[in-house]
């Protein structure tokens, strides 16, 4: 993984808390980064090159108005006035490799100095077993902190830890001894069709990989995680940003100094292309 800095910016601040995304349905873990950076005014600092992660580019996504400015799979950005350091990932990991990247990852970030990485994504709300709205959009999440993967400060902002994580699982294990590096006995190596099943769901998505790599390299990780489903999951990526906005104690509304928490980015006006001919209806 190599850091290419943007040409003409400073040295990057030492922030010391990363947020990335995870890519999982909806792609809500990404628009709440964009939220982030266009609301932070984040500066782009730099890109990432990783053979990992499929080639492509875009126009300007913040703007206001397109300067131009080429957007690439991997981007690093800086909020100094925050104190964090965001990753924009744009394109989607090559198949089969995500522990590889996952792992160079986490050597990049253990490198840089950062101390607590917190790692943004979306779950299928198909699989939701145990389903409670009485409090509202619920946020689920999954903590370094201790072995169970539970965290004090999380519980108390009233998120709940993911379910049907399980440590001791032998999928979490095989997972977490591919993220180490280490060789893995042959009997406790999943059999084919076995990487179907309920159990190894979790730990198949990108978000555990980055949760086990980030961990094995003695990292504070926390991902905050939420249900959703195909379609306009804009909605969702606000309550994402704002979840982690309160980890951090930041407020949105100190972000640009108007009464408006967030900053809509300008690519977010063709998510979903024009709108509908009306002379149709």
């Amino acid at each position: 993984m190599e850091f290419i800095p943007e040409e003409g910016t400073h040295n990057p601040a030492d922030a010391s808390t990363l947020i990335l995304p995870a890519l999982s349905i909806g792609n809500v873990g990404q628009l709440a980064v964009d939220l982030l950076v266009a609301s932070t005014k984040a500066e782009r600092v730099g890109f990432l090159d990783s053979p990992y992660v499929l080639p492509c580019v875009g126009n300007d996504a913040y703007g206001p108005v397109p300067q131009g400015h080429l957007a690439l799979p991997l981007e690093a950005y800086e909020s100094a006035s925050n104190g964090m350091a965001l990753i924009q990932q744009r394109s989607p990991v090559v198949k089969g490799r995500m522990i590889e990247f996952a792992k160079k990852l986490a050597d990049y970030v253990a490198a840089s100095g950062k101390k607590h990485v917190i790692v943004l994504s979306s779950l299928d709300f198909g699989r939701w077993q145990r389903i409670d709205m009485s409090s509202g959009s619920q946020m689920h999440y999954l903590s370094s902190s201790n072995a169970d993967g539970t965290d004090d400060y999380c519980e108390k902002l009233g998120w709940k830890r993911l379910q049907d994580y399980n440590p001791n699982q032998r999928s979490w294990k095989y997972l977490n001894t591919l993220a180490d590096g280490n060789a893995m006995p042959e009997d406790s190596l999943p059999f084919e069709g076995e990487l179907e099943e309920e159990e190894y769901y979790y730990p198949s998505l990108p978000f555990a990989a980055l949760f086990s790599s980030f961990k094995a390299k003695g990292l504070k990780v926390t991902c905050i995680l939420c249900y959703c489903s195909e379609g306009d999951n804009t909605h969702d990526a606000f309550h994402l940003a704002e979840a982690a906005c309160k980890l951090l104690g930041v407020s949105p509304s100190n972000f640009h100094g108007n009464t408006d928490n967030w900053l809509i980015p300008i690519s977010w006006k063709t998510v979903y292309g024009p709108p509908a001919d009306m002379s149709l209806f």
